[in-house]
């Protein structure tokens, strides 16, 4: 079991405290109630932008990082579709030049004309390189605008769009602080070798005298039931072509998780997994081929998807994982193939408790989803799950009116 603390500042600010007096670490991550789901469609990749600006200084400290590396510390954030989460691992003697350093840019961040140009220079470059310029790189710009037709998952985390990155003015990213960059839209964990009264006095000292702000509600318009199968070609210049089949599926507080969880690494999370066996080790069909869930906080999408040696008919290849999604259908999994899965997984959840950062991150995630205590309770959720559950979800996932189908095309 993994012991934590959890406390509430006046301004709104959740705080959970980890104690772990093995480590000489204190890790400090917050995170924000803000993601791309919460964009305008007309201004996207903004929640994404706005991670790099807050690195771009504060009132009292003109750099982020240079105070963090004197202390010794190192950093880093993400935004998903969901969540922006930034992080500081430091030895714990500094932990208060992080919390510093945190509550300064939550509050007295360095918005300015010069750093909004920078970091969207640096934004621009990154969409150029990672996701126009780099094989496969937009395909999931391709896959979102397909899998998803109304919520606002149909956009990815970059953007729709460069000119959207060029045209978000100072007015706009003031705003967008000041709505999501406040203590009441935020989560804040401290774990390490840091004790609780300790947490509590530096936390309120940094934190405790920022005005409460607005929280954000989470109300997105929800995506309609698919009802018949939906389908892009797309011609690239890519070595292989790429086949990506999505189905809807729940969302990650949902009790189903876990046997989707398990669904995935049967059929494509490793070199033994089925799909690999067949389609890339016997039929000699993919190159690669993986299945996984997007594991969104609204209603996500489970993917297969494999890359073709070049001269194999794509139809084909489409009808062999067509045909392992069908034949898994037909027969419930054997209990030793279920063991196998919850065996590797159990082991991974105990490997993630070695971690300080991970456990910090996962009490910050568990939180926001509602029910900190979540992450003692994973174990058994796995071990609740059955051959059975998972057969029944997966005749649920496999419907061909679920499916939205990329073939990303290798130019002939």
């Amino acid at each position: 079991m993994l012991a934590y603390d959890t406390f509430t500042l006046a301004n709104g600010l959740k705080v959970i405290h980890h104690l772990d007096e093995k480590t000489p670490l204190a890790v400090v991550n917050i995170l924000y109630n803000v993601g791309a789901r919460d964009e305008n469609e007309s201004l996207t990749g903004i929640a994404h932008l706005f991670e790099h600006l807050m690195f771009g200084g504060s009132k009292n400290a003109e750099s982020y990082d240079e105070p963090l590396q004197r202390a010794s510390g190192e950093n880093n954030a993400f935004t998903s579709n969901d969540i922006t989460n930034y992080y500081v691992t430091l030895p714990a003697e500094n932990l208060e030049t992080a919390l510093w350093l945190e509550s300064d840019r939550m509050f007295q961040l360095n918005l300015t004309p010069k750093t909004l140009e920078v970091q969207q220079g640096v934004v621009k470059e990154e969409f150029k390189q990672r996701y126009l310029n780099q094989p496969y790189g937009d395909l999931w710009l391709y896959f979102r605008p397909l899998a998803y037709t109304t919520h606002p998952y149909r956009w990815a985390t970059i953007g729709k769009e460069l000119s959207h990155i060029e045209n978000f003015t100072l007015v706009e990213a003031d705003s967008f602080y000041k709505r999501f960059y406040n203590p009441s839209n935020a989560i804040l964990v401290v774990a390490g070798n840091v004790s609780f009264k300790s947490c509590k006095e530096l936390v309120t000292k940094w934190f405790g005298e920022i005005p409460e702000g607005e929280i954000n509600k989470n109300t997105y318009p929800q995506e309609p039931l698919q009802t018949e199968p939906r389908r892009l070609e797309v011609d690239k210049e890519v070595p292989m072509t790429s086949i990506s089949l999505g189905f809807h599926c729940g969302a990650r507080s949902d009790d189903d998780f876990y046997s989707l969880d398990l669904l995935s690494d049967m059929l494509g999370a490793s070199a033994s997994s089925r799909l690999h066996q067949k389609l890339v080790k016997e039929q000699q069909l993919f190159a690669d081929i993986a299945a996984y869930s997007t594991e969104s906080l609204d209603r996500g999408l489970f993917i297969v998807s494999g890359r073709i040696f070049p001269g194999i008919d794509p139809k084909m290849a489409e009808s062999a994982i067509w045909e392992e999604l069908t034949a898994f259908k037909n027969e419930i999994p054997e209990l030793r193939e279920w063991q196998k899965v919850v065996n590797k997984k159990l082991t991974v959840l105990k490997y993630m408790e070695l971690d300080v950062l991970n456990k910090a991150m996962n009490l910050a995630l568990f939180t926001h989803l509602g029910d900190t205590n979540k992450i003692n309770t994973e174990e058994a959720a796995f071990l609740a799950t059955s051959p059975q559950s998972i057969h029944t979800l997966a005749n649920q996932l496999f419907q061909e009116s679920n499916c939205s189908t990329l073939v990303y095309k290798a130019k002939t």
